[in-house]
């Protein structure tokens, strides 16, 4: 009975994960081939996740269902490997998150953001011109500025902003054109009317996103957290079923016993042992 309900709990989790990798490979597809999207670094992640989910989810669905002890084998090992994974990337996402923040402005609703409030390795990446300069053609081309174009100066009072509006399609609020610009931010001579500058190349700019990619990989880190939960439990219910899969194939916990004529197995004295000691005890 035991038997019968640990494989087919296995076999019903896996075939549930199996169906869930379809949706997360095709949106990983999806983004690949948008151009309109600013989320193009998860495309890569997405669609390995998706793939070993599917392969992953395939062998324990197979070696639960039919006994396959390989695939329960190589299920398990995977599994073990996807749940490490997981953890790391869940403790790394707090700790290169735990920096960064809103900056409030006196008299104003929306808030600017400033990259020196941010992790050295967000900060390291995100002034990389490979990875850069995607992302600020991907903000130009996604019109965010374009929202704000017709606001007037009552708008700026009342009106919030996302972190991007904030940070990339005007200049700091603290810029002070009728004085020289030597002495305050930096980000003030950066900023240019032109529609295709605007503030793209400031830092509050690239500030802005690291905000965005903050609250977003919070928000996964917490994922993470309940992915990592429900593999362990997954993981704990693959190693029942593998050791009934021994069990079943030849009554044995750790596979065949078999006894030759004149040299015995490394364990048929050791199952012998414990089979005597049981015997004496009860």
């Amino acid at each position: 009975m035991y038997n019968s309900v640990s494989n087919t709990v296995i076999g019903f989790l896996n075939l549930l994960t199996l169906l869930a990798s379809i949706p997360i490979i095709g949106a990983g597809l999806w983004m690949a081939r948008s151009s309109t999207t600013c989320e193009k670094f998860l495309q890569t992640p997405l669609l390995v996740i998706g793939f070993v989910i599917l392969i992953v989810s395939l062998a324990g669905f197979i070696g639960a269902c039919f006994r396959v002890t390989w695939a329960l084998w190589f299920y398990l090992l995977v599994m073990l490997f996807l749940i490490a994974a997981l953890m790391g990337i869940t403790i790394f996402g707090f700790v290169v998150t735990s920096h960064g923040g809103v900056a409030e402005v006196p008299g104003k609703v929306y808030k600017e953001y400033h990259l020196e409030n941010y992790s050295p390795w967000l900060k390291k990446r995100i002034s990389n011109p490979h990875y850069w300069m995607p992302i600020r053609a991907c903000i130009l081309g996604s019109k965010t500025c374009a929202a704000i174009v017709s606001w007037t100066p009552i708008d700026y009072q009342t009106k919030n902003m996302s972190p991007l509006q904030s940070g990339c399609c005007k200049p700091p609020t603290s810029c002070n054109y009728g004085a020289t610009l030597e002495s305050q931010d930096p980000d003030c001579s950066r900023w240019n009317n032109d529609p295709t500058v605007l503030c793209y190349d400031c830092d509050s700019c690239k500030a802005a996103v690291l905000e965005d990619m903050r609250r977003d990989w919070q928000k996964i880190s917490v994922l993470n957290i309940v992915m990592v939960v429900v593999l362990i439990a997954i993981y704990s219910v693959g190693c029942c079923a593998f050791e009934n899969a021994k069990l079943a194939e030849t009554g044995y916990h750790y596979g065949e016993n078999r006894m030759y004529k004149l040299r015995p197995r490394w364990d048929f004295y050791w199952w012998r042992r414990l089979h005597d000691r049981r015997h004496q005890i009860y």
